[in-house]
């Protein structure tokens, strides 16, 4: 199986190292990456909101690693900018078109969140890996017998609307309204990997859902098979 490292996944911040080289999301602080950013050769991001856009780490890797690439879409070049990454850094990615960097290739594709966001497909010689999180569906997407799956099962359905009626009940804001409008459910998760994984295929559950009260680890996986 292609290596891979889930430095963190959720609501505190998300990051995950790909055969070492490449990082999908800059949502933790540059401690977290420092036993990793030498070896970077790509950033791929996703979205500007904080837990996958780190503003003080991105500028800190750009500035560490002068020949670090960033691949983004269109939407986050200036927040890039602002970050401090030089122009000459930046990649912007067309969605839907394969893109040659050598040791892999990759696409980027869209995903339907509450800002512009895209999920990610890496090729590499040994093997293939989509990531998608942060989104309301997987439509439209494909991605057959891929090798890794690193997939959003932010929550169950059945669990998420007792606590909608729980706490509306008690008069209390139900934020997990916007939960059901802006994440993939787990049996979202679940329908588009019983379409596109094989028998060789392995698959995590991202972005799990927390209680903003609960005390257990936010940034652990929920399951890998």
């Amino acid at each position: 199986m292609i290596p891979f490292e889930i430095i963190s996944t959720g609501s505190q911040g998300n990051a995950v190292v790909l055969n070492k080289i490449i990082l999908v999301d800059c949502g933790v602080c540059f401690k977290k990456l420092e036993p990793y950013y030498r070896d970077l050769k790509l950033v791929l991001l996703t979205h500007i909101h904080s837990d996958h856009f780190n503003k003080t780490a991105i500028r800190k890797l750009a500035s560490e690693r002068p020949t670090l690439r960033f691949a983004c879409g269109e939407w986050l070049v200036n927040d890039l900018l602002q970050c401090e990454v030089p122009a000459r850094q930046i990649d912007v990615l067309k969605s839907r078109t394969m893109y040659n960097y050598g040791a892999c290739n990759i696409i980027q594709f869209p995903l339907s969140h509450d800002v512009p966001n895209c999920g990610w497909m890496i090729h590499f010689p040994v093997g293939k890996v989509i990531y998608a999180t942060d989104t309301n569906n997987l439509n439209g997407v494909s991605a057959f017998g891929y090798d890794l799956y690193l997939i959003e099962a932010n929550y169950v359905e059945e669990d998420i609307w007792e606590k909608i009626r729980e706490k509306e009940a008690n008069g209390e804001y139900a934020y997990e309204r916007r939960v059901l409008r802006t994440h993939l459910s787990k049996a979202k998760c679940d329908d588009f990997l019983v379409r596109n994984c094989t028998a060789k295929s392995h698959y995590v559950y991202m972005h799990c859902h927390r209680d903003d009260d609960d005390d257990t680890e936010r940034n652990e996986q929920c399951t890998t098979k």
